[in-house]
């Protein structure tokens, strides 16, 4: 499994973007995608997560409402739109693919086999 992340660059606050996620996979049954960030100093945290099949969704608080995770499975790819952005959305954000997840371990970096490279997000005041 490989994974490309992309559509990172500069945003004023309040701003929107829209990052991409391909995803290259033989088998996309029982995967679930996820973005996470990480900002400089800071652990890399959850942003949000789908499941390919269902497309069931799980948010962060910090960005829920605000953040809409998606797929385009003709594509394969994952998008993480991203409105009224702030200044602490600043980070670089990771894709992350893995099988057999259940809910509640889809917030854990460490269900997720496969990472992409991360694509820097930048918001300014």
């Amino acid at each position: 499994v490989q994974l490309q992340a992309s559509g990172g660059g500069l945003v004023q606050a309040g701003g929107s973007l829209r990052l991409s996620c391909v995803v290259s996979a033989n088998t996309f049954t029982n995967y679930a995608v996820a973005w996470f960030r990480q900002a400089p100093g800071k652990e890399r945290e959850f942003v949000t997560s789908i499941k390919w099949s269902g497309g069931s969704t799980t948010y962060a608080d910090s960005v829920r409402g605000r953040f809409t995770i998606s797929k385009d499975t003709a594509k394969n790819t994952v998008y993480l739109q991203m409105n009224r952005v702030k200044p602490e959305d600043t980070a670089v954000y990771y894709c992350a693919a893995g099988s057999g997840l259940i809910t509640s371990s889809m917030r854990y970096d460490s269900s997720y086999s496969y990472w992409g490279h991360g694509t820097q997000v930048t918001v300014s005041s």
